[in-house]
């Protein structure tokens, strides 16, 4: 490569360099280093429904992105200036071919040629969190119900309906066989605190029964003995 050309791609790395350096200390004065509480004038979130911070939290989300990305682009715009210092610039990392004046004209800190790029570029058709494996479904090794011994006490999932009842951001499409908004909770049609369908019969004392309910008392009583 000539000293034309080396100069030539050493003024577009300068050029990259100015501009991300530049990128990164706008987004790191829109106070991306401060808590969520603090940016949205708050002393706590805790009270806050989740949907409401939403908005909020896929911006700071974003802005961190957008921060981290500019970060890896510039270490790798200084290593490539670095290698002009050296006389290694526009050699490939891996296989140590040149690389394509087209490919550094599109790229100028490119690392490797186009072959060796398209063999690391393996993308996962289906790229998902590792920790899926064992927490899918959420608190399962607490779900007592399928377990090999008849569970009958408070398990995980019965603590997961409990604070559920109190609400969520959930809507009915988002809760398999969730048919309304007053069972947006897994198994909401279980019966609570009862082991026989029999113990949800209303109580009331004998003297107070009208004849239809207690005969259905005791119909119900002989049923399930």
């Amino acid at each position: 490569m000539g000293p034309r050309q080396l100069e030539h791609y050493k003024h577009e790395l300068q050029t990259a360099k100015k501009r991300l350096a530049g990128e990164i200390a706008r987004i790191e004065e829109t106070g991306i280093a401060d808590t969520m509480a603090y940016s949205l004038g708050e002393l706590s979130v805790y009270d806050n429904h989740p949907a409401d911070l939403g908005d909020e939290l896929f911006e700071r989300s974003k802005d961190v992105a957008l921060r981290d990305n500019a970060h890896v682009l510039l270490e790798q715009v200084e290593a490539a200036l670095d290698k002009i210092a050296d006389g290694t610039y526009g050699t490939c990392e891996d296989c140590g071919a040149p690389i394509a004046p087209a490919r550094l004209e599109a790229l100028p800190w490119a690392a490797q040629c186009i072959d060796c790029q398209r063999r690391d570029d393996v993308q996962d058709p289906t790229p998902r969190p590792l920790e899926e494996g064992s927490l899918a479904p959420p608190f399962h090794r607490t779900f007592l119900d399928s377990a090999k011994f008849d569970n009958v006490g408070f398990d995980g999932e019965d603590a997961l309906q409990a604070v559920l009842r109190s609400g969520s951001s959930d809507s009915p499409q988002d809760i398999p066989g969730a048919y309304d908004y007053k069972a947006l909770w897994p198994n909401s049609n279980e019966h609570q605190g009862i082991v026989d369908r029999a113990d949800a019969i209303p109580y009331a004392p004998s003297h107070t029964r009208s004849r239809e309910n207690e005969q259905a008392v005791r119909r119900a009583k002989t049923k399930h003995q």
